[in-house]
């Protein structure tokens, strides 16, 4: 059965524990010892801050101890520093290439990366280069960050400059995109072959992640979404974020190189990524199924919680509570 190790776990109890019923031992890591996930996992370990010179040691010796032969970053906060040290952790990191990472994580650079190789992204500038002509409305973003965090709409030259003038980040400007927006979930091999790609709505988000949406079978974001993941390349799990307007066009936002938020919902709709990732560590090279996937597949998220009490030894462990079966039947039933 193979190991694998989850870095920044937090709350991501649905991609341990999914890796965990695809066959896998799971051993997953956090800072924080009130990280939910840590207890879905079959083993945990406290590590230090990832700026603690520690961090990678601690990783290295965790991958020795279990044996592990997969490590998957959970978040955006290490990638950089796993990238650039995937060839000193002893097992195969989920994660694409240190350049990649880097251009993902500036989104002002992840557009110079875009339009350099073909992928359509909306106009997008440096403050003191935004053109007289420029057409409102304009977002001022954070080049880096997440969760829809320091991002400012402006409606005249005159709020831009307020706005560039008070973000307390380093900020790009960009064009609002028009129509509906869209995520793909890709998966793709370590030669960057797109394995499959998974095109979801947005009915809803919540603080930048999506807590409504839906499966579709959308031929035209299937194939863009594949195009974009071979085109950078993107090795293992990546989210594409598009807008599709009136006229068909699409272009990219932003690739978060990782599991997205959304994450049960491929999954539920056949996704399989746990298992390919898996295969990954196998050294299998599975084929790709480009489309298939079951359409129309609806989630709705909800807050849940995990209950903990000192154990014996001191420790922290969770404990059951009495938690009734869901009887509601559907509308017009029972």
């Amino acid at each position: 059965m193979p190991t694998v190790l989850f870095t920044c776990a937090g709350q991501r109890v649905d991609i341990v524990t999914a890796f965990a019923r695809a066959g896998a031992t799971t051993v997953a890591v956090d800072l924080d010892r009130l990280a939910p996930a840590l207890y879905h996992a079959d083993r945990y370990a406290l590590v230090p801050p990832i700026s603690d010179p520690g961090y990678l040691v601690a990783l290295r010796d965790l991958v020795e101890e279990h044996d592990v032969s997969l490590l998957v970053p959970l978040t955006d906060l290490d990638q950089r520093l796993l990238a650039a040290h995937r060839d000193q952790l002893g097992a195969l990191l989920l994660l694409s290439s240190e350049e990649i990472v880097a251009a993902m994580t500036d989104k002002y650079e992840a557009h110079l990366a875009f339009v350099e190789r073909g992928i359509p992204s909306p106009q997008t500038w440096l403050p003191d280069a935004v053109p007289a002509d420029a057409p409102f409305p304009l977002l001022v973003k954070a080049r880096e960050g997440f969760g829809s965090r320091h991002i400012y709409r402006a409606e005249t030259r005159e709020e831009l400059d307020f706005h560039l003038a008070r973000t307390p980040v380093d900020s790009m400007v960009q064009a609002v995109c028009r129509g509906d927006e869209f995520s793909i979930d890709v998966f793709c091999d370590l030669e960057g072959r797109c394995l499959n790609a998974i095109p979801r709505t947005m009915i809803q988000s919540k603080g930048g992640e999506s807590i409504k949406g839906m499966t579709l079978k959308d031929w035209e974001l299937i194939d863009f979404g594949r195009s974009v993941a071979e085109a950078l390349p993107i090795w293992g799990p990546a989210n594409v974020q598009v807008f599709r307007d009136a006229d068909g066009r699409i272009e990219v936002t932003d690739v978060n190189p990782r599991f997205g938020g959304a994450f049960p919902l491929p999954l539920a709709a056949g996704s399989r990524y746990p298992e390919l990732a898996l295969a990954l560590a196998g050294g299998e090279r599975p084929e790709p199924r480009v489309g298939d996937f079951r359409e129309g597949v609806v989630m709705t998220r909800f807050f849940s919680h995990l209950l903990l009490a000192r154990g014996d030894d001191g420790a922290l462990e969770p404990f059951a509570e009495e938690v009734p079966e869901p009887v509601a039947a559907e509308p017009g039933e029972g």
